[in-house]
């Protein structure tokens, strides 16, 4: 187990996006809250610092809540590949997937607890009596019995779901509900997530958040925009500008590293239309059914020219997500078995993961720079890189799955995928996209003004100081 440092930061650059007001709202609702917690300490544990949303979220949480002077603390428990197999597994259960299909039983159980158990050992020596705790998702839910017995005040945040009833989601759940069944309170992210045998007095609603002055979402100019991506391998190198960006302390830096990118031939010109996802190499975010709707979007002469850009974490950087190297090499398998004039036309991306900073640097280029952003999952909890790309004035197309369709309105903040298994459906959202660049303007501005109403940290910050605020009294 390893603490991660977060800085503060002030609520004072949100006024140019939300107003005086607000901020001023937010700032008392904030002096109420640390009041009611008085010297104690919110900490929060998950499974990983960098690499994933949930990362991303308690970063900016954590930030905002030390700018507004609470004490918050972030944790990241440690445990063997066979731990995170286990939790991997969890992850796809809960979104009704049967991932790997391990057997989730009693070994698998006594593997968990004994992981969770060594580290609780190392939390228990860290905590007093009164502080708070918010564990996050399946990693850490059986940490949640050790908790309580100490009498500590106790979350349980879950970024993840499905909607309704499946065998898989069952099982999941099924594993989980022993840690669970004495949480006082659980968040979840959408209603329809929260398990039927839940107490629903004990379940709150938070959907996530970004950050809008982070490294991956900080404005960046075009040229800037151009150098890093030239620098990473991206684009084609051209233009006179450093590959300049602001990192998290305030200092200024370029991009230095690489992509991995496999390919044939060069990088795309500049001027060439980008098709881009970024995700984990995860089954669910079906990077094989992008590819073929891509194709079938040539085939239909609808393409205009454009590349296809599949990014995401270099494998080493990740150490929660055991599955993504061989998930990476099945997509590379998929890219090989396209027709010539088609793989020639699709670029396959690790970005560099040894600076986190760096890393979201490249991301906010790539996504700056797309003619559209896609992220056709076949299950989502909620699209953060959808959130991100609407910040960004992007045109987008998703899958209508979990959280995306409460993000998304078809036809006005993006365009809807409603059957991510059929690549004709996803050639034709595209294609009307790359065809029309008066509707990619409104969709993408209709997305910005959606996301400055409901889905930045400052909103985020204002739900969990109430909820933290409950805790106490």
């Amino acid at each position: 187990m390893f603490q991660v440092q977060v800085s503060a930061r002030a609520l004072s650059p949100f006024v140019e996006l939300v107003g005086v007001e607000r901020v001023e709202a937010v700032a008392r609702a904030a002096a109420v809250a640390r009041a009611a917690i008085g010297p104690h300490t919110v900490w929060n544990v998950n499974s990983t610092a960098a690499g994933g949303g949930v990362a991303e979220i308690i970063r900016s949480l954590l930030r905002y809540a030390r700018g507004v002077g609470v004490e918050v603390r972030w944790l990241v428990i440690e445990g063997p590949p066979e731990f995170f197999a286990i939790t991997k597994r969890l992850h796809n259960a809960l979104h009704d997937n049967a991932g790997d299909g391990s057997v989730l039983g009693a070994r698998e159980a006594a593997l968990y607890e004994r992981v969770l158990a060594q580290n609780f050992a190392e939390i228990e020596r860290l905590l007093r009596p009164g502080d708070a705790i918010i564990c996050h998702d399946p990693q850490t839910a059986g940490l949640v019995p050790h908790l309580r017995r100490l009498g500590e005040r106790v979350v349980w945040r879950c970024h993840i779901g499905h909607e309704g009833p499946g065998a898989e989601a069952d099982a999941g759940w099924a594993f989980l509900r022993k840690y669970l069944e004495e949480v006082p309170i659980a968040v979840f992210t959408r209603s329809a997530y929260v398990p039927s045998w839940f107490p629903c007095a004990h379940a709150v609603t938070i959907p996530p958040n970004i950050d809008p002055f982070s490294v991956k979402n900080q404005w960046m100019p075009e040229p800037s925009t151009r150098a890093v991506l030239g620098t990473a391998g991206l684009v084609e190198r051209g233009g006179a500008c450093c590959s300049v960006y602001v990192r998290e302390d305030g200092a200024t830096e370029e991009v230095t590293r690489r992509a991995e990118v496999i390919r044939v031939g060069g990088p795309p010109a500049w001027s060439t239309p980008l098709v881009v996802q970024i995700s984990r190499w995860d089954r669910m975010k079906d990077h094989a059914g992008l590819l073929a709707g891509f194709a079938r979007l040539i085939e239909q002469g609808q393409d205009l020219g454009s590349e296809l850009v599949l990014a995401g974490p270099a494998q080493r950087g990740v150490a929660d997500d055991p599955e993504g190297p061989e998930v990476l090499r099945e997509v590379t398998r998929a890219w090989g078995e396209l027709p010539d004039g088609v793989r020639r036309r699709v670029h396959l991306a690790e970005l560099p993961m040894a600076d986190a900073d760096e890393n979201a640097a490249i991301v906010n280029a790539l996504q700056r720079h797309a003619a559209v952003v896609v992220q056709k999952s076949l299950r989502e909890g909620f699209g953060l890189t959808v959130t991100e790309a609407m910040w960004k004035r992007r045109p987008i197309v998703a899958s209508a799955v979990g959280g995306i369709q409460d993000q998304i309105r078809d036809g006005v903040e993006g365009l809807l995928v409603h059957d991510p298994t059929d690549p004709a459906e996803t050639a034709s959202a595209l294609g009307r996209i790359l065809a029309s660049p008066a509707l990619a303007d409104t969709l993408a501005g209709a997305a910005h003004e959606r996301v400055r109403e409901r889905y930045l940290s400052l909103t985020a910050l204002e739900r969990w100081g109430a909820l933290v605020q409950l805790l106490y009294t």
